[in-house]
């Protein structure tokens, strides 16, 4: 067939093009020129489109994975929708990313309004770890846990790691009586978050926001150890089961054992109905089914790892004390202000006669042993703080 002019035309062009670039002394017709000038115009073109592009997903890119926090008021929305759940479980995973150590270990804690008021339970707990020994750069590492809107935006105001909790139909913000409903509530639905923080492949300290940070307990921790728990009263042995433990302050692992313990000490509320964590775990650490995943359990020494019960006799050795066996905030406060007043002084003391320091604590004074036992038998309502 023949061709028509249009297309010899072409073949004539695209054949010198072709010559053009095996022979340098050639010169591209005037026709190839003006194909050669459409092809970089359009390649100019694109390079103007794609750059603007390009910057826009860099900035995007950049802003998402950037630590600064913004309030997000629809996180305490009811979240029923399963897209809306994998949200919150992405969100999750980011904070607790950003604030994980080299091993995935993250320091936890809870918080709800009652606890996050000004010059309250939070500030001291902060407190603690800015004036204690080796502690102030734990704080890059602690993620907050908040279980109500006022509580999530005071974390905000002071701490970088904030996590906003929910769950439908319970208002976690009033201070929790201890062994009420309320509070039976909050305290199962810690262990339940904390065995998702265990699938999610995170070890974790987890520690009441009563407990004050002293030194760096790390290097107390048992390394062979995939749970490992303080204690109210210990027996002086960190495998005897007859330890009286406290939920208040462990470390965990995460592994397949650690998550079926997680598992069965949640479903362990329904066995045992009315109790709270701790009760519970007291009746199922003699359980053969923890024999049976092979969880190792040790319980921490009140030597370093002590609290308002048992306290840490030494200012040498202590990492941390725990406001347990007190009842009312007001106690509390006064008990905690009264801790860190005495951690103040020791450490202004000389190297040399702090090792030689017979420095005790000056509490419990408030949360006395005394008004507890009196006040347990006296009322029929015994408010947050025994644990």
């Amino acid at each position: 067939m023949r061709r028509t002019g249009r297309s010899r035309r072409r073949s004539t062009i695209m054949l010198k093009i072709f010559r053009s670039y095996g022979n340098t002394n050639t010169e591209i017709s005037s026709d190839s020129g003006f194909i050669f000038r459409r092809v970089l115009t359009f390649m100019l073109f694109l390079a103007a489109v794609a750059f603007p592009c390009l910057v826009i997903y860099q900035a995007a890119s950049s802003f998402s994975s950037s630590s600064t926090v913004v309030i997000d008021h629809s996180t305490f929305d009811t979240i029923n929708s399963t897209s809306a759940y994998a949200d919150k479980n992405l969100r999750l995973d980011r904070v607790l990313k950003e604030a994980s150590m080299d091993d995935g270990t993250v320091i936890l804690t809870t918080l709800n309004e009652a606890w996050a008021a000004s010059d309250s339970i939070i500030d001291l707990f902060l407190e603690s770890f800015r004036i204690g020994n080796q502690t102030h750069r734990l704080l890059k590492h602690l993620v907050i846990i908040t279980l109500d809107r006022k509580a999530y935006i005071r974390c905000l105001a002071l701490h970088t790691h904030c996590f906003a909790l929910t769950t439908e139909g319970l208002d976690f913000s009033k201070e929790a009586y201890f062994m009420t409903p309320d509070y039976l509530k909050m305290m199962w639905r810690r262990i339940d978050f904390l065995r998702s923080v265990l699938e999610m492949g995170y070890n974790f300290v987890f520690t009441d926001a009563d407990v004050m940070w002293f030194r760096d307990p790390f290097p107390r921790f048992y390394l062979d150890a995939d749970f490992q728990i303080a204690c109210d009263h210990f027996m002086g042995n960190s495998f005897d089961l007859n330890n009286k433990p406290n939920g208040g302050f462990n470390y965990v692992k995460s592994n397949n054992r650690t998550i079926a313990f997680y598992k069965y000490w949640y479903s362990s509320r329904e066995t045992h109905p009315g109790y709270h964590d701790q009760d519970v775990l007291n009746m199922i650490k003699f359980d053969p089914f923890i024999t049976e995943i092979g969880l190792t359990m040790r319980f921490l020494n009140t030597a370093y790892f002590g609290g308002l019960c048992e306290p840490s006799k030494s200012l040498n050795q202590v990492c941390t004390m725990h406001a347990n066996c007190c009842y009312g905030m007001d106690s509390k406060l006064h008990d905690l202000r009264i801790m860190l007043e005495d951690w103040r002084k020791f450490m202004t003391l000389p190297p040399s006669v702090k090792r030689a320091s017979l420095s005790s604590w000056r509490i419990p004074q408030n949360c006395s042993l005394a008004s507890l036992r009196h006040y347990s038998s006296s009322s029929p309502v015994q408010e947050e703080g025994k644990d």
